[in-house]
């Protein structure tokens, strides 16, 4: 049954070959070994950087999808093999794909159209070994078996619904990310920054964003950072798309590893942001939108981790190999069919059915207020120094894990609000830099507001099994 459905899906293959056929023709077509004439930004870079010669890191580019444009044609025709599944070569195929994406990067690429290529290109190799085609490595009890919604649930977390709203954000931070990227690596010559400046305009000098993604703190990094995180976008974006409305108990790895790039990595976004006043004394518009993105990326995703867990937990009792099901999933008794609509249901029930899982609590919606609040202080009450600093920090902090709490599965991660707002009413009496007693006043109030707002626990639409019992 699996090789005749293997059979019946070869097309992603033969597409996989011609994309092989244009990397090999990418470096001559596009010109990576021609005449290059650097603008000032390019010179910039690579004096900023210690970069080898231009001619050299083209010559590393054409190489480079020379070698993974043969490497993508032979696995690729082993992938079509019609007699036998080879799925260690559409894996191969996949980690081809995901080198072309980070190639540009490593080799500090002073092409535009090299860097759109390695993207591009790099995303659909991906797409078209693991994501279109049947997925290699799930069981077959798995696939064949049941539920699609887990025992005690009230909906399946793993519609394709459920996973829209992560998709959109994923796709906005995706865009962001490659602006940025794209000015550190010297291919365009300004980015938008519509509110913060980084040094004398008047002068020529750098916006608030460009003084970020080219400060100390961004080169920290052996490759631009800004691209990373567009490595890191697109990736959100194929995993997203990954399999069925069952996944959570048939891919368990795969669920296991969006929730490692949107939870750390959203915690690591935020913390960059954080530091940008602190560190760097300005902001990052185009930063704060795409941290953003992450941050809200998690109450929408801890649904599907939880049922992943609850299904790893289950597996675990009835004796089944941890690993084994783990990297193959399995079925699970109980539970029941998904019987919504989906895509076919009015454009308002789809919404309903797409943030099912996450609440608005007029508590949680206050405290993100207050989170913002605290974020101006230097402007609104002149603190600076350690109070302003103080401020910013518990207050995107409180963002955070207020957004978080917005999932009804993760609604406890509001009492992390209570210790901030006990350091808010002590920090006036032991910190420097208020410039009014206003600003005293401001971090006792906001302090009282947020315990009094974290007690409270919202209202909670649907069960969740025997997670229902940490929802307090």
């Amino acid at each position: 049954m699996m090789v005749e459905s293997h059979r019946n899906m070869l097309w992603p293959y033969y597409l996989s070959m011609m994309l092989g056929l244009w990397l090999l023709t990418s470096p001559f077509t596009l010109g990576y070994m021609s005449d290059f004439s650097p603008d000032a930004n390019q010179l910039r870079v690579m004096a900023e950087r210690d970069l080898p010669s231009f001619e050299l890191r083209n010559l590393l580019m054409t190489w480079s999808d020379v070698i993974s444009g043969i490497l993508v044609i032979v696995f690729s025709v082993l992938s079509a093999d019609v007699w036998r599944r080879n799925p260690w070569a559409q894996w191969a195929n996949a980690f081809v794909g995901l080198w072309l994406m980070f190639a540009p990067l490593v080799f500090w690429t002073p092409l535009p159209e090299a860097y759109a290529n390695g993207t591009l290109v790099g995303g659909l190799v991906i797409a078209l070994a693991v994501l279109i085609p049947m997925m290699p490595g799930m069981s077959m009890s798995g696939m064949m078996g049941k539920p699609d919604v887990p025992p005690g649930w009230a909906y399946c977390p793993s519609t394709w619904l459920q996973r829209l709203p992560i998709a959109v954000l994923a796709l906005i931070g995706f865009l962001i990310a490659r602006v940025l990227g794209a000015y550190q690596l010297g291919h365009i010559d300004s980015v938008w920054e519509p509110f913060f400046v980084g040094g004398s305009m008047m002068a020529g000098g750098m916006n608030g964003t460009e003084l970020i993604i080219t400060s100390d703190v961004s080169k920290a990094w052996p490759i631009a950072d800004g691209a990373l995180g567009g490595i890191v976008y697109m990736l959100e974006l194929v995993m997203v798309w990954m399999a069925g409305k069952d996944r959570w108990r048939t891919m368990p790895w795969m669920v296991l590893g969006l929730a490692i790039l949107i939870l750390p990595l959203g915690v690591v976004s935020i913390y960059f942001v954080i530091i940008q006043p602190i560190v760097i004394g300005t902001w990052c518009t185009l930063c704060l939108i795409a941290a953003l993105a992450m941050a809200v990326m998690i109450p929408y995703s801890l649904n599907e981790f939880v049922a992943m867990g609850q299904f790893l937990a289950w597996s675990r009792k009835q004796g089944m190999p941890f690993w084994r099901t783990f990297w193959t999933g399995d079925a699970m008794d109980g539970g029941s069919d998904d019987t919504a609509k989906g895509l076919v249901a009015t454009p308002r029930e789809q919404w309903s059915q797409a943030t099912r899982g996450v609440t608005y609590p007029w508590t949680l919606l206050l405290s993100i207020a207050i989170g913002v609040w605290l974020t101006f202080t230097r402007v609104t009450f002149d603190s600076a120094g350690a109070m302003a600093d103080s401020d910013h920090l518990v207050g995107l902090l409180v963002v955070t894990f207020s957004i978080i709490a917005l999932a009804e599965v993760g609604r406890a991660t509001r009492f992390i609000n209570i210790p901030f707002g006990i350091w808010l009413i002590a920090a006036p009496w032991l910190l420097d830099g208020i410039a009014s007693p206003l600003a005293v006043w401001n971090g006792v109030i906001c302090g009282l507001l947020l315990i009094a707002l974290a007690i409270p626990r919202g209202k909670i639409k649907d069960s969740y099994a025997g997670w229902d019992r940490y929802i307090v």
